[in-house]
């Protein structure tokens, strides 16, 4: 009797650690099921280092972060220095683009190895859409665009924290001012002949006080797209990418989990 007590309390004991085994691994299946590759993109007048702090952010938590550099001198030529990057991904990856490099990226996000698409108060448009025509809907609030004869355009410096970057501290947006990148005026002018966000899912986040691009045109964006979360950003600029950086990683994460998900259903 003693004898068959004993061997039952060894086969419970075993039973116990086989399901605290499985209980364990299937936890470590979970903090493990999200996308690791994340690529970011850039928009007009700027290059890939306002994404420092997020990519700081995200590689400090396991993240493998690439930054794009392309040269806002032809939208085609963009979209293909982005495609560039997302073939050198060693698995799926979520993108992610500011303002013009929303366009992008919904040009971009159509390569299969891209699982999710994150929007930062950037441009979402349909296949064979004007932005122009988008814009006289939402207006911009900004008077600071400077278009030269070349067909280059800058942003006036003086006018640059007001109306790009204003709840950033004023000597970081004077060199963000000063060191712009030229911008070739027709690559606004680029037209998307697939949305990727059709198929893929997205994040959008809006920048409530952004005077480049309308937020109630960020807001039809991401109705529009039936983006999985939206997140606001109360007082947030245009450059809302490198001012609010914590924020704009943690939907950066949160894409990375959903869209294994939703690829998975």
């Amino acid at each position: 009797m003693k004898k068959n007590q004993r061997q039952n309390r060894q086969f419970y004991a075993l039973l116990l650690i086989f399901f605290i085994s499985l209980t364990n691994s299937r936890a470590q299946n979970i903090t493990v099921q999200n996308i690791k590759n994340i690529v970011l993109v850039h928009g007009a007048f700027l290059d890939g280092s306002g994404w420092e702090p997020v990519y700081t952010i995200l590689t400090k938590q396991g993240y493998k972060v690439s930054v794009t550099q392309h040269s806002l001198k032809d939208f085609d030529d963009d979209v293909a220095a982005v495609n560039r990057i997302i073939e050198q991904q060693d698995g799926p990856c979520i993108l992610v683009g500011h303002s013009y490099g929303g366009v992008i990226i919904t040009q971009a996000g159509n390569n299969p190895k891209v699982a999710g698409l994150v929007y930062i108060a950037a441009h979402a448009p349909e296949e064979g859409e004007s932005r122009s025509d988008l814009v006289k809907q939402f207006p911009s609030a900004y008077k600071s665009l400077i278009k030269g004869n070349d067909g280059i355009d800058y942003i006036d410096p003086e006018k640059f924290h007001e109306d790009f970057a204003s709840d950033l501290e004023i000597n970081k947006a004077q060199f963000m001012a000063n060191s712009q990148v030229p911008t070739a005026d027709k690559i606004f002018k680029g037209i998307v002949n697939k949305a990727a966000w059709k198929t893929k899912p997205s994040w959008y986040m809006v920048a409530d006080s952004d005077r480049i691009i309308n937020p109630d045109l960020e807001r039809f964006y991401a109705k529009r797209a039936k983006s999985k979360k939206v997140v606001e950003i109360k007082g947030g600029s245009h450059a809302i990418y490198t001012s609010q950086p914590e924020k704009v990683a943690d939907l950066i994460k949160d894409a990375s989990i959903e869209s294994l998900v939703s690829n998975q259903k």
